[in-house]
Parts: C-alpha cells; structure tokens; sequence
C-alpha cells in the first residue's frame, strides 16, 4: 500500500497534510499519534471510507474507492465494536465471514487463536468488551487478506489477551500479510512494528524501524532515580553545554553538544552527586531512549501541545 502526499480538509483546515508512507507485503506498519492528529482520517481515506482533498492513495495497486470488489475480498478491516452483529454468536460471525472468502482460516482454528473457544456460541452481546475486541481481529484475518487494517487491535485486553492476539498478528505478517495497525500503546508499537509512522498535527514528523528511531547517541545519558530532584546544583558540576532535564517522573536526561559526545567522567559526576544527596541512580545507560520518551518528544509531553 502506498499513500503519497495525502491531504483531508474539514472547514477548512487540513486533518492531513501531506501524509506520505509505504505498508508493505510481510511487514507490521505502526501508526502511532495523538488523539486528533489526523491518524484515523488517514487510515479511513485508506479503507476508502473517506475520499482524499489531495495526494493521492493506492491499496494492492488499486484507488480504495474505486468499489473493485475483488479489492474488497483481499483487504481485512477491524469492524468496530458497533459493526458486529449483536444477535450472531461468536462462532457463526467468523463461519459467515469465512464462507465469503476462497482459502480462509478454518474458523474453529482461529477462535481458538484468539482465545474464544470457549465463547464460540456465545452471542456478542453477551461477550465482554475485550471478547469482541478479539473477535472483531478474527473477522479482519479469518479470509487470509493481503493487507490488513486494525485499529488499536489489543486494546482493554489482559495480558493473556494480548499476547493471544500479537501472536496472531505476527503469524499473518509471517505468511506474508501486510498490517496496518494504529495505536496508543507504545509497547504493541516497540513488540510487533517492523516500521513505526508518528502522526502529529497531520503530518508525518518520524518514520522509521523501533530501532532507528531509539538508537543509542553518545550525546546524551538516561538514569533513573525520585522524582523532583532539585537539578539547579547538579547543572553546574557538569562540562559546559552540558544539560539535565527531568523528562518524566523519575527519568532525567543528560545532554551534550551535537558536535561532541559527553565526557566519560559525566557518570562519575552524577554518581557522586547523587551518593552527596542521598540517592542511587539506576539504569544508567548512554544515550538509548525508550519508543515513549521519542513519541513524546515528538507530539508533546503536555496534552495541550497535541
């Protein structure tokens, strides 16, 4: 799938903005942003459900609203939680959505997949919320599509749940399967992406694998300890151009200068510091930010900067 330069206006204000990424066959692609960024428009002018203002979007070579119906039969799309039909139970919604593809995943195999076996003649309105999450994934993959979109695909669900779920998702993309999956969690992001787009104010501001885009830097150096340290007497022990920042509770970052790498004896600065206050520093690490600290960066740590 291809999407160039995608642009979606609504009163007069660009929700996309130049949009531009490839998902492609045998690889799990991230979209990741904040709530109103233009992630969601994006995916739906994909699924063809919105008709783009510019730019333009291709799904397995084809314009998504061009009504190809043998379009339609390879690309999956995660039903919301309306979408389902309340009064089918769990197994008859995958046994109908299977017997409209030629080759799909035998429905019984799938269910227990999932993990709703045992839910199989359980009508959906009678499923929890996390059940139909699942069972919304299962009628995306069950007809063995070439590209899939699932939105936030393991939200509300348990540990056992999700980690049902991701295997799924990763043996799909092993048989080839392109996925396209939005979500606000960073772990899912960092566990299944191969490639991760962050969305903010409709525009694409990072792209790359989970590793790219939290590789290591030299200039810069991550230790834990209480939250609220007061930094102003650390700041001067440091080299110049060297700065502290807490960057969330209990996580601080020591930065230097683009043009030199942090000097070795910086460790033993804040070790000795923090040993004279009374605190140990952990997690020392040179320069390896989490896919969180990079997100937040780039979309803002205060919710009014999204």
């Amino acid at each position: 799938m291809a999407v160039e330069g995608l642009v979606k206006a609504y009163n007069g204000r660009n929700v996309v903005d130049g949009v531009s990424f490839r998902a492609r066959y045998g690889s799990i692609t991230a979209v990741l942003g904040p709530n109103g960024a233009g992630k969601t428009t994006t995916i739906e002018c994909c699924e063809g459900l919105r008709r783009p203002d510019g730019g333009q979007v291709r799904v397995l070579g084809h314009d998504p609203h061009g009504g190809n119906a043998d379009l339609r039969a390879r690309v999956g799309v995660m039903l919301q939680d309306g979408g389902l039909p309340n009064g089918a139970q769990a197994g008859e919604v995958i046994r109908h959505v299977a017997a409209m593809h030629d080759n799909p995943i035998p429905p019984n195999a799938l269910l227990e997949a999932v993990g709703l076996a045992e839910q199989a003649k359980i009508r959906v309105r009678r499923l929890s919320g996390g059940q139909r999450q699942r069972l919304a994934v299962a009628a995306a993959v069950v007809g063995r599509p070439e590209l899939v979109f699932l939105d936030e695909p393991s939200a509300g669900l348990d540990p056992h749940g999700r980690l049902a779920l991701w295997a799924v998702i990763q043996t799909l993309r092993a048989s080839g399967t392109a996925v396209l999956l939005t979500t606000h969690s960073m772990e899912e992001a960092e566990r299944l992406a191969d490639q991760i787009i962050v969305v903010h104010r409709g525009k694409v501001v990072a792209q790359g694998t989970p590793d790219e885009l939290t590789e290591s830097s030299s200039h810069e150096l991550l230790f834990s300890a209480p939250p609220n340290l007061d930094l102003r007497n650390l700041g001067p022990l440091l080299p110049p151009g060297t700065t502290v920042v807490q960057r969330r509770a209990g996580s601080y970052l020591v930065s230097g200068t683009d043009s030199e790498p942090l000097d070795p004896m910086v460790i033993v600065t804040i070790t000795a510091w923090c040993t004279r206050i009374g605190v140990t520093p952990k997690g020392l690490q040179l320069g390896r930010r989490s896919l969180e600290d990079v997100y937040l960066d780039l979309t803002g740590r205060n919710p009014d900067d999204a």
